[in-house]
């Protein structure tokens, strides 16, 4: 048995209602009809108008409540203020599901943002789902249905559109037709008032229809469901996105158009990143990336290999490359060897491969293939110009039968038009990608580059905190409440420094001096030389008000530089509340590099992490890496990689390499400062100093304000950590020592045997079905979880060295966020060991701690033994009044 999706009522309707279906060929009613009709839709259709008794043959009664068929859904296309009485209409009629087309709403301002919010209550109170407003309409070409009033249409495909700009639906539709592109479904969100990103791409990520995704984005409501459901999504079907507003005045028009937030464009970025996602920034970039991704067109990695017949070309697409960041490959002997042999002495002997303008077929033919099997080659761009001597037709030829054994992705980019045209149109009957001039060619392979490393992003699941050296959380929190009572938000030098000091972050320390007096005495403690900096809330860079000063090696020097700073501070800053002068030891490092490392507050995203070059230069270098916690040890190497400092993090100059570990430990802490501190709304670690014996925090600063208590800890972030917490032992009344933990996607090995060592009785109780073993999309659908809205348990024992699943329990929590659905299996061998009840046990404590009201299960009525089970645990069973097979169970989680 399927279970349908709660989104099925919107997007597999049997009977469709049109209100505002007209006579009058321009009006948006009379157009969804004929869409309607012109589609073949294969469910029933009615029309809604007290003015006609048909329309376009369609039959058409006064209002929704006198249609005499109960509707799936409903297409509102009338003026906003008859809206809210429509939505009550459907409500009474039964109605579960609502496209509102019309305008009029939040984009008009206070008065239409009201009668919005008027019109979701409603439909709230009659659980009806509502797309929009200001909205296309949906697409679903399997099903003949077009409720929407484009004049455009979709053909039948395997591509999911999702945008929340219906103008840029219908070019996308528009384009696809010719180029012979279908789709699955075709989802304009409008201003997603109620049903957004979210919950579209759950509904794609479960339907078999869907292969792959194509989103537009202006701004997202909920970052937490998005990440979630775009995560899930880039797991199991390539996702292309588009995403718009990257400047702040675009931001502010977005805002207007969709009613959604746009945020920082480089945390944008970040977030896909961590997502599986591939971004594109134009539509050419998004119909090359459609053709090439969605046909086989599958990355491996991005050192690139140019084959050319001409070299100022090849240095065209060597550029380009270097622009994006994609390594041009170096290759091996053995490819070079290969080369030589293939080529005339005059070659460039390097990469670009330049054949030279003379080059036939057989010539390319050989190039081609050399560093097609080249070990240190992910991809290959082949380029033509014609020339005397070559064939463009005949090598391409020789091209697409090479690509079809190649287990690499191959870009072709035939220069020119005339001699060209029949080369080119032989790649796209082959489905390779092809281009007209090198710089878009080369930024396709950058995009399915991107994709390649993204995914590899998307399969880590940092946990919170580590297990090594645990940070005194409590000790943090106390500083933080202490300043939170003062009334503070901003931490002085040495509450910073205490917060980094209980998480373990090496510090240099500091103390502050109240006369000149004092700080003489302090700095005698400290040991000369000292640095002295201007200790007050008010300034955030010191060095520009005067008030910092260095390297002071004398205990004279330390009573002037007391006084000098008092008074720049405050001729600069005569405002400024001044609590006193810092005094920290003066780090001397030779090989010491100034970074920064800083934590900022997403208006989307929430906590970001950030880290760059540092001192002096953080202020006018704004070229910052950006990452999303948590932090792992892959994706802080990442980060650090990615960031334009890392290149002197190296041997630099008379420089040693500086301990990366140490400073890998630094951005993991941070990202644990993160996590359990989301009191943090600013911190800034300038400078850190990294050289080759470790990194010292020299100076931080820390803002924080008051947070709503919270059933979800990490209810301020974006991506949920693992949850090591809820790692547990349990001992077997047989003395057998199992770990009960949340599941990883690492353990997609283990759940595949264990599904395919259970008895076709269990599988059919489980899945209601015996299928033999889990397809790969269903398992990373299982082991790939957010640990949010989806929580799952594996049982697990030791043997002969290896981790063996024995029972596994989840829950996911239904769209009204209030109740969940679960399962559980156990292995054959462990039944009737106690096991189920623990899983049970451990399941139910958790949804109850996440606030969870209820707990629901769908068991198969001749199941005796589950039914037993349940009602055991206060389970209440009933029938499900669709499918007498099937029970339904219920279980209160609050009191």
């Amino acid at each position: 048995m399927k279970e349908k999706h709660y989104l099925s009522p919107l997007l597999e309707p049997k009977s469709v209602g049109v209100i505002g279906a007209s006579q009058r060929e321009t009006s948006l009613g009379n157009v969804v009809i004929r869409n309607m009709q012109n589609a073949g839709f294969r469910g029933r259709l009615f029309a809604v108008n007290p003015k006609h008794e048909s329309v376009l043959g369609v039959p058409c009664y006064k209002s929704v409540e006198d249609v005499p068929h109960r509707l799936d859904l409903v297409v509102i296309a009338v003026r906003a203020d008859r809206v809210l009485a429509i939505v009550e209409g459907c409500g009474r009629a039964g109605v579960k599901a609502v496209i509102i087309m019309s305008t009029g709403f939040s984009e008009t301002g206070p008065r239409g943002a009201l009668l919005e919010r008027h019109v979701v209550e409603a439909a709230r109170r009659y659980r009806i789902r509502l797309l929009g407003p200001n909205c296309l309409g949906i697409m679903r070409p399997v099903l003949g249905l077009n409720a929407t009033f484009a004049h455009v249409s979709a053909i039948k495909g395997t591509i999911g559109l999702i945008s929340q700009s219906g103008a840029l639906c219908t070019s996308i539709l528009d384009w696809a037709e010719p180029n012979n592109i279908g789709f699955s479904a075709v989802v304009s969100l409008g201003s997603s008032s109620d049903i957004d990103f979210g919950e579209v791409l759950e509904y794609m990520i479960s339907d078999p229809r869907t292969e792959s995704i194509i989103m537009y984005v202006e701004g997202i409501r909920d970052a937490r469901r998005f990440m979630s459901a775009l995560r899930g999504a880039a797991r199991v079907k390539p996702v292309l996105l588009i995403k718009v507003g990257r400047h702040p005045d675009v931001s502010r028009a977005i805002r207007s158009h969709s009613g959604s937030m746009s945020g920082n464009d480089a945390v944008f970025d970040a977030a896909l990143r961590r997502a599986g996602v591939i971004r594109l920034y134009n539509m050419g970039q998004l119909f090359a990336a459609a053709n090439a991704l969605f046909s086989h067109f599958r990355p491996r990695g991005n050192r690139l290999a140019i084959v050319t017949n001409g070299g100022g070309p090849g240095v065209m697409a060597a550029d380009r490359a270097a622009d994006l960041g994609i390594p041009l490959s170096e290759f091996s002997e053995g490819t070079m060897e290969k080369l030589n042999a293939a080529l005339p002495a005059g070659w460039s002997h390097g990469n670009p491969v330049d054949v030279l303008g003379d080059a036939d077929v057989e010539r390319y033919r050989k190039a081609v293939q050399a560093v097609l099997e080249g070990p240190n080659v992910d991809g290959v761009l082949v380029m033509l110009t014609p020339q005397a001597n070559t064939d463009p037709t005949a090598v391409a030829e020789a091209v697409v039968e090479l690509e079809k054994t190649a287990d690499k992705p191959v870009v072709t980019c035939w220069m020119g038009e005339q001699l060209v045209g029949t080369g080119r149109k032989t790649f796209e009957a082959a489905g390779i990608p092809t281009f007209r001039t090198p710089e878009p060619a080369v930024e396709l392979f950058s995009h399915l580059s991107a994709y390649y490393r993204n995914q590899k992003l998307l399969m880590q699941t940092p946990a919170s905190l580590s297990h090594l050296n645990p940070p005194s959380v409590e000790s943090a929190r106390l500083v933080i409440e202490t300043a939170l009572a003062e009334r503070r938000k901003v931490l002085n030098s040495m509450e910073s420094k205490a917060l980094l000091a209980a998480f373990r972050i090496p510090i240099a320390q500091t103390v502050v001096a109240r006369s000149a007096t004092e700080a003489m005495v302090l700095a005698q403690e400290i040991g000369l030389p000292v640095v002295m900096k201007i200790d007050s809330p008010s300034i955030i860079h010191k060095a520009d008000s005067g008030g910092v000063r260095l390297n002071l090696g004398s205990l004279a020097a330390v009573r002037t530089a007391y006084q000098e700073i008092l008074e720049e501070v405050r001729k600069n800053k005569p405002t400024a509340t001044i609590n006193g002068v810092a005094i920290e030891p003066m780090i001397l490092k030779r090989n010491g590099r100034e970074l920064v490392v800083g934590v900022k507050r997403d208006a989307v995203f929430g906590p970001v992490i950030t880290f760059g070059e540092g001192g002096d230069r953080v202020v006018a270098n704004r070229d910052m890496e950006i990452a999303l916690p948590p932090l792992n040890h892959y994706l802080v190497r990442d980060l650090i990689k990615s960031s334009r400092v890392s290149v002197l993090l190296g041997e630099f100059r008379t420089m040693p390499a500086v301990k990366m570990e140490s400073l890998e430990f630094v951005l993991l802490r941070v990202s644990e400062m993160v996590c359990e501190l989301p009191w943090i709304t600013e911190l800034e670690i300038n400078p850190l100093i990294v050289d080759e014996n470790g990194a010292v925090a020299v100076d931080a600063r820390v803002t924080v304000e008051n947070v709503s208590p919270s059933v979800d800890r990490y209810a301020h972030m974006a991506i949920h950590p693992y949850p090591s917490q809820l790692i547990t032992k349990w001992t077997t009344l047989d003395g057998v020592e199992v770990t009960i933990r949340p599941i990883k996607p690492e353990d997609a090995e283990l759940e595949v045997e264990f599904v395919r060592t259970l008895s076709a009785e269990t599988k059919y109780y489980r899945f209601m079905n015996t299928m033999r073993e889990l397809p790969p999309a269903m398992v990373a659908r299982l082991t790939q979880i957010d640990y949010d809205r989806e929580m799952a348990f594996l049982a697990t024992i030791p043997e002969d060295g290896k981790e063996i699943e024995i029972g596994v329990c989840r829950y996911a929590v239904n769209p009204d966020g209030e109740s969940c659905e679960f399962a559980i299996v156990v292995a054959d061998a462990w039944q009737r060991h106690g096991l189920a009840r623990k899983l049970m046990g451990i399941l139910i404590e958790t949804a109850r701690n996440k606030g969870i009201m209820y707990m629901n299960g769908v068991f198969l009525a001749n199941n005796e033994r589950m039914l037993k089970f349940v009602q055991g645990l206060g389970f209440t069973l009933s029938n499900d009044p669709e499918d007498s097979t099937v029970k339904i169970g219920v279980l209160p989680l609050q009191d």
